[in-house]
């Protein structure tokens, strides 16, 4: 079953009672889909990058799922439950900070726990993984037109747009959360261009922000992180809109390592900031961002670009992968149940509770 989006690119796959997923770590050079067949590849392909971006990291796992029920009540005897919490251990294990991941396998378990121990639980599972992969191109879209309209009602300023990272449909079950609202207000007249961070050291802006944009005729242009500052004094920016990964009780928002250095920027230039995702990135079970888990990697990924070493070898690295933008930094935060200005620990708590914001 392919869940098709309007933009042509699909990130992840069910097809003949397999995972397809697009390989992200080789875009935009070539487009190579890869098959899995268990969660442990599945867990492997989480944390190699084929794929990446919250909400995809939770739609792919949510299918690991159901990869690991099939052979786990294929192989067992009588209890096929407890080999698979393992296997989803396994999968909460590949990504630390995006807390979609944990919010798609609660899902599953919910159901897990629910099944009979004589009942075949794939065909259940499948049933809910195929549902958390449309309910958020269903977000996705909603957040589009939420954030559209806010940049309608900022006219006054520049037409322009950066972004960070990708937050489109490679990171997303389908047209993108930052990403969408921006496709959503070119569609719409909104605004003329958008600047991409580059975003080392994956390089996600340049290799895959870059080129959904470049495919949908969007106008872009790639620049380093270190000139952000300069675009912003002397561009006509209206708006930083980024995603997340992880958004706390008070509205503190982890993202790709560079946001905070935005969300300061922009504060200075009086740009706006909006972070766009869905509310299961929001974890009210924290705070604030400081409770926040931030995942580390290994030095080559900063040292080395393509394996070309280009650093003295030897040198020490210090490589997060996230960093927190405190509430304060932040204009709107977008989600499909209503956007939150300026957040609070009260108005996070109305968000979540369906109290409607916009």
């Amino acid at each position: 079953m392919s869940i098709s989006e309007e933009n042509g690119v699909e990130a992840i796959i069910w097809q003949d009672d397999h995972l397809k997923l697009l390989d992200q770590r080789i875009l935009p050079e070539k487009e190579e889909y890869l098959s899995y067949h268990d969660s442990d590849a599945v867990a492997s392909a989480i944390t190699d990058m084929v794929v990446r971006g919250a909400p995809a990291i939770g739609i792919t796992a949510a299918y690991g799922v159901v990869l690991a029920a099939r052979a786990c009540f294929a192989t067992a005897t009588s209890d096929w439950k407890s080999p698979l919490a393992d296997s989803i251990q396994v999968l909460a294990d590949s990504r630390p900070t995006a807390v979609n991941l944990f919010w798609a396998l609660d899902k599953m378990k919910a159901v897990i726990e629910k099944l009979p121990m004589d009942v075949n639980p794939e065909a259940a599972l499948l049933k809910i993984a195929i549902e958390i992969h449309q309910s958020d191109i269903a977000a996705n879209r909603t957040m589009g037109e939420f954030g559209a309209e806010l940049i309608a009602d900022t006219q006054d300023s520049g037409r322009s747009v950066m972004t960070h990272c990708n937050t489109g449909a490679l990171a997303t079950g389908g047209l993108g959360t930052a990403l969408g609202v921006i496709r959503t207000a070119f569609d719409k007249g909104l605004i003329d261009h958008v600047h991409a961070d580059e975003t080392r050291p994956w390089f996600q802006g340049a290799r895959l922000t870059a080129w959904e944009l470049m495919r949908e005729g969007i106008p872009v242009s790639l620049n380093v992180e270190g000139a952000a500052a300069h675009i912003m004094k002397t561009q006509d920016i209206s708006w930083v809109i980024v995603g997340a990964d992880r958004i706390t009780a008070n509205g503190d928002v982890a993202n790709k390592i560079g946001t905070y250095n935005l969300a300061v920027l922009a504060l200075h230039h009086g740009v706006r900031f909006m972070v766009v995702a869905p509310s299961s990135t929001i974890d009210m079970s924290l705070e604030h961002g400081d409770d926040i888990p931030i995942e580390e990697r290994g030095p080559d990924e900063v040292v080395a670009v393509k394996g070309q070493q280009v650093a003295p070898e030897g040198v020490d690295v210090f490589n997060p992968v996230f960093d927190v933008t405190p509430a304060d930094l932040i204009d709107v935060i977008v989600t499909e149940k209503g956007v939150v200005e300026r957040p609070t620990v009260e108005k996070m708590k109305a968000l979540m509770s369906n109290e409607r914001l916009h």
